[in-house]
């Protein structure tokens, strides 16, 4: 993961054609090295259920100090919902206390993506 843009194909290769919301992490390590790409909750085909505790519970198990977060809208529209910026605040806010930095939160569509940190929402 080299830089942004092979993240991105990464993850749209994994996410982008899936039948079911998938919620995914990218653990890394200080020099954003990653540790592990964990799929970390399944969904249905409109809404994922997200514990921020069992994410950073991972991110102390692998000793990371930076994630990046993914999550597929089987729709294809990428357009993050209320829901998906409001989760993305609580993991940021549970990740700062055990010092962690959270680079991004990509929502994939059908050859579309949102990244957070373009957007400057982190």
């Amino acid at each position: 993961m080299e830089n942004p843009k092979i993240t991105r194909h990464y993850l749209q290769s994994l996410l982008a054609h899936q039948e079911r919301e998938i919620f995914m992490a990218l653990f890394l390590d200080n020099q954003h090295r990653v540790l592990l790409a964990q799929k970390m909750f399944s969904g249905t085909i409109s809404s994922v259920e997200v514990h921020p505790r069992e994410i950073v519970r991972e991110a102390l198990k692998v000793n990371a100090a930076a994630l990046i977060l993914a999550h597929n809208h089987p729709s294809g529209m990428a357009e993050p919902s209320k829901a998906d910026c409001d989760i993305t605040l609580k993991i940021g806010e549970a990740c700062r206390l055990m010092n962690i930095r959270l680079l991004d939160h990509l929502v994939i569509g059908h050859g579309e993506y949102v990244s957070f940190a373009e957007r400057g929402w982190l």
